[in-house]
């Protein structure tokens, strides 16, 4: 075991031990001297810490350092009333400040008691209890900020937990020194109690048991009850200075001599008006010119050697200074990019952005990016959010690389009531935008009865956010761009670094990879298992690097983890299938094209096969279920093409890729002429 390791614990009973065994004079006198040596001390690294968790051991030594004073006490008042004489500091202490006078002592001494108890104890106490209070108030904010910065791709996750921990640690040291300020308060407390102690039973063995006279006992035992509440008392005003400083310290970039020096003699303006004013003091008939005009012409010379800083740190001005004119290149280039995905909102919306009036929207649009990537494996862009005056009231506008693809409104104090019983309810009938369900926007005092009516309510941001959701799932594959697939590549490198050589080395580009994954988003099929994906491509390449064979063998690869998230809670799986006679033309319709394969049918067969699924659809839907259209691998590709045009809600799976643990559950059969129920 380290010295340093045992020396705490070692010290701490060693300390105990005090309280209950005498102790010499001689040995006394040391660790008072030892005390006021550590008060100082810690004080000193108070001064110097640029912030608080600088120091974060601080409250266990303020407990550690009031119990050695308080042992301290105990052995002197022991020796005080059992031999009248505690060691040559306590009645040098005594002697100092007493001097030739009992009445001048005593009241130097209340003084200073007053002064640590009342002025320091009580405000560093008031301020640690404020502190602990607002740091834990605030803990959730900031933890839900480092949350939203992870989500917004602006942090990693090693940054992440870094920030939590400093969080946790602040709102852990201000807890603490909460509770360490009532150790301060307490043994302020305890010194007052234990001179009084001193003074009135040191009185009482003088007189009682050493026979000396009223006068003697009060001299004699005074000097030493002083003595030793001022041995008591120094360094516990330095430890309360050092708490009510750490208290008192906010985060900065230099120790507080640094910090206090420099940011009082900033600017000469001050400096100017408070040399004058003492100056004119000195000229007022009446006051003493000396000392007024000294100290006004030390302020004004002060003056005169401080240069203005600017209103901004250096540090901050620096890249102000290298940002381009507004009519350079690069900030017209920068005007000119288009974002991949942007939501302007009208005027009376911004209440939802702002974040000092309650707005939250900006923070659910962030945590979208994550659960959109826990969902489909994407990692969309940035989300650009902005105001724009030219939009009607209300109405907000999704924009996908430049072009709008959705818009709808959210008006001012209302939320969406949506449910089928909504006409006792005021309000505007509308419909919910990503699923067309009868809706109303009602105003927001009338939640609670909406609600009571049966109807399900959203409020604005959850609106607006679920909306953006949709949108982002329906145009995942135009989302994912060529630096999106690079990034992905390098994340598999770092876990499965052969499965990316493979993969690279097998003749498949960049962009090739892209398309491939590009497909899939299109069919809804996550991307998360991103090494089962390319460990498929990688051996599909040796013999076909066609885009519908790529595809294919990755979801072959994938398997029944396509079907999966359309298994029902009860392990149930929907399913429409195709009449054999009707697959078996189909298959024979297959043919290939440059876009890959498509079905070569005629219109009324595309109708029939269109209107068959479609009505299986709606009947699943009126049941509130979900079902796919399964069919054999090798016209799936070009079905699926096919039904994405004429029937976009479609799904459409391979037999391989139907979940083996799921109960089948068929809800009709398609055929070239009708659908069969």
């Amino acid at each position: 075991m380290k010295w340093t390791t045992a020396a705490v614990p070692i010290g701490v009973v060693a300390i105990v031990l005090m309280l209950v065994v005498p102790m010499p004079a001689m040995l006394l006198d040391l660790l008072i001297g030892l005390n006021i040596a550590v008060s100082l001390l810690i004080l000193l690294v108070a001064m110097s810490i640029k912030r608080p968790l600088d120091f974060a051991v601080f409250p266990s030594a303020i407990l550690i350092a009031t119990l050695l004073r308080l042992a301290l006490n105990v052995s002197s008042t022991r020796l005080v009333l059992s031999d009248g004489y505690a060691g040559a500091v306590i009645e040098a202490f005594g002697h100092f400040v007493i001097g030739g006078s009992l009445v001048v002592g005593l009241v130097v001494f209340l003084i200073l008691v007053v002064i640590q108890f009342v002025v320091i104890t009580k405000g560093a106490e008031r301020v640690a209890e404020v502190g602990a209070r607002f740091t834990l108030d605030a803990m959730p904010g900031k933890q839900m900020a480092i949350d939203a910065d992870l989500n917004a791709g602006l942090i990693t996750e090693a940054q992440a937990r870094k920030r939590r921990a400093e969080v946790t640690a602040e709102a852990d040291f201000y807890g603490s020194m909460d509770g360490a300020s009532k150790f301060v308060k307490g043994d302020a407390i305890a010194a007052i109690i234990i001179v009084l102690v001193n003074l009135v039973g040191g009185l009482v063995m003088g007189m009682v048991q050493n026979g000396m006279s009223a006068g003697d006992a009060v001299s004699t035992y005074s000097l030493l009850a002083v003595g030793d509440g001022l041995t008591s008392m120094v360094p516990a005003l330095l430890l309360s200075t050092a708490t009510g400083i750490v208290v008192t310290r906010s985060a900065a970039d230099g120790e507080l001599g640094e910090d206090l020096l420099g940011q009082l003699g900033r600017t000469k303006q001050p400096l100017r008006i408070a040399g004058a004013g003492l100056i004119v003091l000195g000229l007022m008939p009446g006051l003493p010119k000396l000392p007024f005009m000294l100290t006004g012409a030390l302020m004004l010379f002060l003056a005169s050697r401080v240069k203005d800083l600017p209103p901004v740190d250096a540090d901050e001005a620096a890249p102000a200074a290298d940002e381009p004119s507004p009519d350079s290149p690069e900030a017209i280039a920068e005007k000119m990019r288009v974002d991949p995905l942007e939501l302007e909102v009208a005027f009376d919306l911004v209440e939802l952005v702002d974040t000092a009036r309650g707005g939250d929207l900006l923070d659910r649009v962030k945590a979208l990016r994550r659960k959109v990537a826990m969902d489909t494996g994407l990692v969309i862009p940035l989300v650009r959010t902005r105001d724009n005056l030219d939009l009607p009231a209300s109405q907000y506008v999704v924009w996908l690389n430049g072009v709008p693809v959705a818009k709808g409104t959210s008006p001012a104090g209302t939320v969406l009531a949506i449910g089928d019983s909504l006409d006792g309810l005021p309000g505007k009938p509308t419909r919910e935008p990503v699923f067309g369900l009868a809706a109303k926007w009602v105003p927001a005092e009338l939640q609670r009865q909406a609600e009571m009516a049966g109807a399900t309510v959203v409020d604005r941001s959850s609106v607006i956010t679920t909306h953006l959701a949709e949108v982002v799932r329906q145009n995942a594959a135009q989302l994912l761009g060529r630096e999106d697939v690079k990034l992905l590549l390098e994340m598999v490198r770092r876990s499965h670094p052969v499965v990316v050589e493979e993969l690279t080395g097998g003749g498949l580009s960049l962009g090739q990879v892209q398309q491939v994954l590009q497909a899939l988003l299109e069919e809804g099929v996550s991307i998360r298992d991103l090494v089962r994906i390319f460990e498929a491509l990688s051996l599909r390449a040796k013999t076909a690097t066609d885009l519908d064979s790529l595809v294919e063998a990755a979801r072959a690869a994938l398997g029944p983890a396509i079907s999966h998230p359309y298994v029902t809670d009860d392990e149930k799986l929907y399913v429409m299938t195709l009449d054999p006679g009707f697959e078996q033309r189909l298959l024979a319709a297959v043919r290939q094209s440059e876009q890959g394969a498509v079905l070569a049918l005629d219109a009324g067969m595309v109708d029939a096969l269109a209107r068959g699924a479609s009505d299986l659809l709606d009947d699943a839907e009126k049941l509130g279920i979900t079902a796919l259209l399964v069919c054999s691998p090798q016209v799936r590709p070009a079905l699926s093409r096919l039904m994405r045009q004429v029937v976009a809600r479609c799904t459409v799976i391979s037999y391989a890729e139907v979940s083996r643990t799921a109960q089948i559950e068929t809800i009709g059969v398609v055929n070239g002429a009708v659908a069969l129920a």
